[in-house]
This record gives C-alpha cells, sequence and structure tokens, in this order.
C-alpha cells in the first residue's frame, strides 16, 4: 500500500513539474490548406495520414531523413511549404530527423500537447495544420531548441549546389 501511494505521489510531482513548464499555447488556427479526412487520405495515403493528420509518431530509427544529409530543403509532407533547410539540420541521435530552427518562425505553429501523460510543444505546418512531431528546448546548438520531426511529415527538394552537406552532430555548432 505504502508503494502504491508512494508511486502516486512521485507520479504527482512529475506531472506538476511538467505543468510547470507549460509551452506557451496558441490560438485556435487557420490554415491556408484545408481538407477533408477523405480528401487527406487519397493525398496522402494510409501511413502519412496517421502521423499528419491524426498525429501519429512513426517508430524511431525507421525515418527516410532521420540519417539523410544532402543539401536542400525540407518541406510539409501534406502541402510542400518549405519548412527547414538543410543547414539547420543535425544528429542528435534520437532516432528522428532533429532541426535547430525552421526557415522562418512563421511557417510552424506550436501547440500544448497533453497525450500520454505528458506536457509537449507540437509544432505543425503553419499552412495546412499538419502534425510534424515537437520541439524540445534542449538543443545542443546555439538555439537551444531541437525540433524533433517525423520524416514521414517531410518531404525533400535538393539544391542543385554541387557541394554534399555534412551532417553535424549535436555537439557541433551552428553554421549560418
Amino acid at each position: 500500500m505504502r508503494t502504491v501511494f508512494l508511486n502516486l505521489c512521485l507520479s504527482g510531482i512529475a506531472l506538476a513539474s511538467c505543468d510547470a513548464q507549460t509551452p506557451p499555447q496558441s490560438a485556435s488556427p487557420s490554415f491556408e490548406v484545408v481538407k477533408t479526412p477523405q480528401e487527406w487520405k487519397k493525398a496522402l495515403g494510409a501511413e502519412r495520414y496517421r502521423i499528419l493528420i491524426e498525429k501519429g509518431t512513426e517508430a524511431p530509427w525507421s525515418g527516410e531523413y532521420n540519417l539523410h544529409f544532402e543539401n536542400g530543403i525540407y518541406h510539409c509532407g501534406a502541402c510542400q511549404y518549405p519548412l527547414f533547410e538543410s543547414s539547420s539540420k543535425f544528429d542528435s541521435h534520437c532516432g528522428w530527423p532533429s532541426f535547430d530552427a525552421p526557415i522562418d518562425e512563421h511557417r510552424i505553429v506550436e501547440t500544448v500537447d497533453r497525450s500520454h501523460g505528458m506536457t509537449r510543444t507540437e509544432i505543425q505546418c503553419a499552412r495546412c495544420g499538419g502534425h510534424l512531431g515537437h520541439v524540445f528546448n534542449d538543443g545542443p546548438t546555439a538555439t537551444g531548441l531541437r525540433y524533433c520531426v517525423n520524416s514521414l511529415s517531410l518531404g525533400f527538394e535538393p539544391q542543385s549546389d554541387s557541394a554534399s552537406a555534412k551532417p553535424r552532430t549535436s555537439s557541433q555548432p551552428v553554421h549560418r
């Protein structure tokens, strides 16, 4: 009985600690690209629909762009809105593509996500509302941020630049 009580107390403390660090909450945004669930399913297919529209998560280390380091632009997998430059990508060793900043802060919408017993900051495409992943304030670069994104939430357009990008590790600084 004591163990159960202790676990409940510790859980309450952990949740209270998370709530004390609640990320900023946005008003319900209106999006430029709006489709019915049926239209999204047809356009995206089952897995991308599950991630982008139903706010799912792909398995870690399974995504096409996790260890992808070509020069180019990563865009929304639903509406093709440019979101991240390859120069902001780094290997955070978390199993998902990680970026330290979007192309422009207005391309990402942040909302509070209290699912799965945690309080996190969800990131969505500002153009269509597609679920991208989450942003954390534990980034190792100058921004202090780690945008942890599902590969299925992204598409990629290579740059014509002939130089190939070298992956940054989490200890390398941002080069702008």
